[in-house]
């Protein structure tokens, strides 16, 4: 059961890295408001509720397609090959020094800037990339950790894990930002997102590969 926790964090942990939406309303949140950090909290809640939600209706909806094994295979394979892909743009990316985090977001800011809990559903959805990620590697993910209303603690374990990859860094971001800190050490977070990067690819083989050697069990 560990497993799922400790794959869930880890493959969250390497979307959340990447600046988005969801950073940039983050770090605008931290510099308006009093107490940025609490509305960082805010924000996850919301993040996480829209989360929930998504991975409750894939899994109820999904009664039919769910018990072929044809389409598990191909969703695994498919989430193995997107998170490789992702992996090496991410690496790719880093080597050309294209990610950067900007904290001077109020030109960035646009569209929803209110409720920070509301303001973390939206952000989500109006993200398409979100709406993508969960359906081919979110989905590709639930399968290979085998993932479904029949395993509730694997359930909940894999939901935990994955809302702790966006905790451990939107908000000690969010603290920094708080106490006054305007820029990260570029080297460090370039590092770091070369190992998320390296681990994307290795995962992305090895989901992409169990999805033959291992039938995918079904997912209800």
């Amino acid at each position: 059961m560990l497993e799922i926790l400790l794959f869930s964090f880890l493959v969250a942990l390497t979307g959340a890295l990447s600046p988005g939406p969801l950073l940039t309303f983050t770090i605008y949140k931290s510099l308006k408001e009093k107490k940025g950090y609490i509305a960082t909290v805010f924000i996850l809640l919301g993040h996480a509720t829209i989360e929930l939600t998504l991975i409750l209706i894939l899994l109820a909806g999904a009664t039919v397609i769910f018990q072929n094994a044809m389409f598990l295979i191909v969703v695994g394979v498919l989430g193995g090959i997107f998170l490789m892909i992702l992996g090496i743009l991410l690496i790719k990316n880093v080597h050309r020094n294209r990610i950067e985090i900007n904290f001077e977001v109020e030109n960035q800011m646009k569209g929803f800037k209110g409720n920070s809990f509301v303001g973390g559903i939206v952000v989500s959805i109006s993200n398409p990339f979100w709406e993508l990620w969960w359906a081919v590697i979110g989905v590709g993910l639930m399968i290979n950790l085998n993932i479904g209303f029949y395993n509730p603690l694997g359930l909940l374990l894999f939901f935990i894990g994955h809302e702790l990859g966006d905790i451990v860094w939107y908000l000690p971001v969010s603290v920094f930002i708080h106490l006054g800190g305007r820029s990260l050490n570029p080297k460090i977070f370039q590092y770091v997102l070369l190992a998320c990067g390296l681990f994307m690819i290795i995962f992305g083989i090895y989901m992409m590969f169990s999805a033959f050697i291992t039938i995918p069990t079904t997912v209800l």
